[in-house]
């Protein structure tokens, strides 16, 4: 065991955890190997929760709609939250999972492909902005070689001072290796994740860090 691991360990070990609902939720998205935020994930985004006080958040990536949960339990009353699917047999248990959590009416599920429903978020039948500057915080947790294209319409939907949270950069360290040592049916997702955070890092709207909780993270605050 690396001293990583055994730090994340004495860390989570001081963690006073989730409510039952969710660690029940978790329990069963582990049990059924769907992918959900690592605990890493999950205490940085109540910190973010916390600091910022969001009023609408935007996810892009539901699963089983266990961040989202997370996020609508520990933000304030007032706040929404949007979350994005286009997996046809997740979006029902997501949808039963927000009934019983208590906060259907807190979360919206918007079902489709992430990228069409960027464009619609931005553009109504005038082809105006119409959600611009709309969200205080978006989370970023699909599919990572999507990412790239999701960045541009996510920062115009960012509010100036708003943050962007992406799970899952560093894929578990391999975007700093070459391309030739990443399994080559990889090779894409490898190849547009460093582009997508080069964009982060570059970008004259954002400015970006990287944190190495989880399988890493960037942390984007709109300028």
């Amino acid at each position: 065991m690396s001293g990583f691991e055994r730090t994340e360990i004495f860390i989570e070990s001081l963690n006073e955890g989730n409510t039952e609902f969710l660690d029940n939720l978790e329990a069963e998205a582990n049990r059924d190997n769907v992918p959900i935020i690592r605990k890493s994930m999950q205490r940085f985004l109540k910190l973010m929760l916390e600091l910022k006080k969001p009023k609408n958040i935007l996810e892009v990536g539901t699963a089983v709609g266990f961040s989202a949960i997370l996020m609508a339990q520990y933000s304030q009353s007032d706040c929404h939250i949007t979350t994005i699917e286009k997996y046809e047999k997740r979006i029902p248990v997501a949808k039963e999972n927000f009934l019983k959590s208590g906060f259907n009416d807190k979360i919206t599920l918007i079902e489709g492909d992430a990228k069409d429903i960027l464009n619609e978020l931005l553009e109504n039948e005038n082809g105006d902005d119409k959600f611009a500057g709309r969200y205080d915080m978006i989370f970023m947790d699909a599919a990572k070689g999507q990412y790239i294209n999701f960045l541009p319409n996510a920062v115009k939907l960012l509010k100036k001072g708003g943050v962007l949270i992406t799970d899952n950069v560093l894929q578990d360290d391999t975007v700093i290796q070459s391309k030739f040592t990443v399994v080559r049916r990889d090779r894409t997702i490898h190849k547009r994740m460093r582009e997508y955070i080069r964009a982060l890092m570059q970008s004259d709207e954002l400015t970006t860090d990287i944190l190495q909780l989880g399988d890493g993270i960037s942390v984007s605050v709109k300028k």
